[in-house]
C-alpha cells in the first residue's frame, strides 16, 4: 500500500495544485490531504496537533517549518509517542521534483524507512 502524505496548511499552493495536476493523470496517485481540509484538522492547528493527527491517521508530514518542527518532534518523541515521518520541503523546492520524490516515496519505499525521522528535502 503506498504511503500517505499530510500538509502542513503553510506549503505553497503550487505545491497542491502540481498534486492535483499529477493525480488527474490517474497513474501513481499522490494520497494528500492537506491541514484544514479535514474537519479533525482545521487551519491553525499548531505543530503539536499535526504531529498527533499524522500519528493517528498514519500519514507523513510534509511542512517547510524546519524552524520550529524539530523541536516539537523531539518533545513528541520524548513522550513515547511516533510519526510515520516528516518531510521538510525547501520553499525554493522545484514542484516537478518534489512530486518525483513523493511518488517514489510512497511506491518505492516501506513506511519504517520514515518513522520518527526528519528528511530534507531537496
Amino acid at each position: 500500500m503506498p504511503l500517505a502524505f499530510l500538509g502542513d496548511e503553510n506549503l505553497p499552493g503550487s505545491l497542491n495544485r502540481a498534486i492535483q495536476r499529477h493525480n488527474a493523470r490517474g497513474l501513481y496517485l499522490i494520497d494528500f490531504i492537506r491541514v484544514g481540509n479535514s474537519e479533525d484538522l482545521p487551519l491553525g492547528s499548531d505543530d503539536s496537533t499535526l504531529l498527533s493527527w499524522a500519528e493517528q491517521h498514519n500519514r507523513i508530514l510534509l511542512s517547510l517549518d524546519a524552524r520550529t518542527m524539530p523541536a516539537h518532534l523531539e518533545h513528541h518523541l520524548r513522550a513515547g509517542r511516533h510519526v510515520p515521518g516528516i518531510f521538510m520541503i525547501h520553499s525554493a523546492a522545484k514542484m516537478a521534483e518534489v512530486i518525483e520524490f513523493l511518488v517514489l516515496a510512497a511506491y518505492a519505499s516501506s513506511a519504517d524507512e520514515w518513522r520518527d525521522q526528519i528528511r530534507y528535502f531537496p
